[in-house]
C-alpha cells in the first residue's frame, strides 16, 4: 500500500515577503516624492496610496500612520549613509588618515548627488519628527563609524597623541552632518557639491591635523 503523500509545504512566505517589500518601498518613495513637492503637512495618507499606486488598506498593513511612514524613511535614509560610510572606509582601510577622510566624503556627498532636493526635505524633516532618543541613538552609530575611520589609518599619531579617539569621532562626525545638512537645508536642496566637498576637507583636515597629529 502506497503511504499517503505528505502534504506539501507552501513556502508563499518569500514571495509574500517580496511583494511586501514592494509595496513598502513604494509607499516609501511616494511619501519622499510628496515631501518634496508638497511638503510634509500637506502629504495625505490617501495621496500616499495613489502615488504609490496600492490602497488605503496595504498602507495600514504597513504603517500606522503618516508620521510612522516618516521615521520609517528618515531611519532608513540615514543608515544608506551610515552603510556607504562603512564600506569606503573599509575599502581604504589600511591607508594614510587623509585618504580615508576623502574616500569618506565622496561617499557622503555621491549618495546625495542623486536627489539633493530629497535630501532637504529629509534633514527639514529630520529636525522635526526625529525624537531626541533616535537622534542620539543614530548619531551614536555615526560616531561609531568614525572611530573606524580613526582607527584604520596607518598614520594615526602616537597614543600619546591622540587625544580621545571617540571625542575626536564625535566632533568629526558634528562637522560632516553640520555642513552637509545645513547646505541642503539653506540651499532648499540644492547644493554645491563640488564646494560642499572643499569646505568639508578643510575643515575636517583642519581639525585632524591639529589634534590627531595627522597633517
Amino acid at each position: 500500500m502506497t503511504a499517503a503523500r505528505a502534504p506539501a509545504a507552501a513556502p508563499r512566505r518569500k514571495p509574500r515577503q517580496s511583494r511586501a517589500r514592494h509595496t513598502s518601498q513604494a509607499l516609501q518613495e511616494a511619501f519622499v516624492r510628496l515631501l518634496v513637492e508638497k511638503g510634509y503637512a500637506a502629504i495625505t495618507i490617501r495621496e500616499i496610496a495613489a502615488v504609490a499606486g496600492t490602497g488605503l488598506g496595504s498602507f495600514y498593513e504597513y504603517f500606522e500612520n503618516k508620521e510612522d511612514l516618516a521615521r520609517v524613511c528618515l531611519h532608513l535614509r540615514s543608515k544608506a549613509l551610515l552603510l556607504d560610510m562603512r564600506a569606503a572606509v573599509a575599502a581604504h582601510a589600511g591607508r594614510p588618515l587623509r585618504e580615508i577622510v576623502d574616500a569618506v566624503i565622496d561617499a557622503q556627498l555621491e549618495v546625495h548627488r542623486a536627489q539633493p532636493l530629497a535630501w532637504g526635505a529629509h534633514y527639514l524633516l529630520e529636525r522635526h519628527l526625529s525624537s531626541p532618543e533616535a537622534y542620539r541613538k543614530m548619531y551614536d552609530r555615526f560616531v561609531g563609524e568614525w572611530v573606524g575611520v580613526l582607527e584604520a589609518a596607518n598614520d594615526l599619531a602616537a597614543d600619546g597623541q591622540k587625544k580621545d579617539v571617540k571625542e575626536v569621532a564625535r566632533v568629526c562626525q558634528t562637522i560632516i552632518y553640520g555642513l552637509v545638512a545645513h547646505t541642503h537645508i539653506g540651499t532648499g536642496g540644492r547644493p554645491d557639491l563640488q564646494a560642499l566637498s572643499r569646505q568639508l576637507r578643510g575643515a575636517l583636515h583642519g581639525y585632524l591635523a591639529s589634534t590627531a597629529g595627522v597633517a
